[in-house]
């Protein structure tokens, strides 16, 4: 099958701001390069997105201490790169049309906890919103471009 006969694999992502108006990026335990991304993950059966984004943080840095925001209007959508098609997610999606959630994080930073049950990542850091597009793997820049225009006001409220 070609990988433009399979689906896409429903997810969901998340902008996590802290009090500065910096977002949460991690480093993948499965990374190859010095990229980083924000906490995104797959939507499970008939779960609906604003649950699964929370769910996904618990997950991924070991705490759901956030509030949503808002959420995108429309659905993101990324494919993988050819090489990865057949391996990722056990061959079965062509890439992830995701629900994006801006989202305030109420917690502290030792909060935080990326040794959970699967590890996602192996280091963390607040970055500045306008450069995720810059930090992750080059065929995620076009939906983190969306993504910034996005919640482009959500963060400049932060910088009141």
């Amino acid at each position: 099958m070609t990988s433009r006969k399979l689906p896409y694999r429903r997810g969901t992502g998340a902008v996590l701001f802290n009090r500065r108006g910096e977002v949460f990026v991690g480093q993948r335990v499965d990374s190859r390069g010095e990229y980083w991304q924000m906490p995104q993950g797959g939507i499970d059966g008939a779960e609906e997105p604003a649950e699964a984004v929370l769910r996904e943080l618990e997950e991924e840095i070991g705490t759901a201490k956030a509030e949503i925001l808002a959420e995108s209007r429309e659905w993101l959508t990324y494919d993988l790169p050819a090489d990865l098609v057949g391996t990722a997610w056990g061959g079965r999606y062509r890439g992830q049309t995701q629900k994006w959630f801006a989202l305030r994080f109420t917690g502290e930073d030792t909060d935080i906890n990326l040794d959970t049950e699967h590890p996602e990542f192996k280091v963390w850091r607040w970055a500045p919103f306008n450069r995720i597009e810059s930090l992750v793997v080059p065929f995620k820049r076009r939906l983190y471009r969306a993504v910034v225009q996005e919640f482009a006001l959500i963060a400049q409220q932060f910088a009141l």
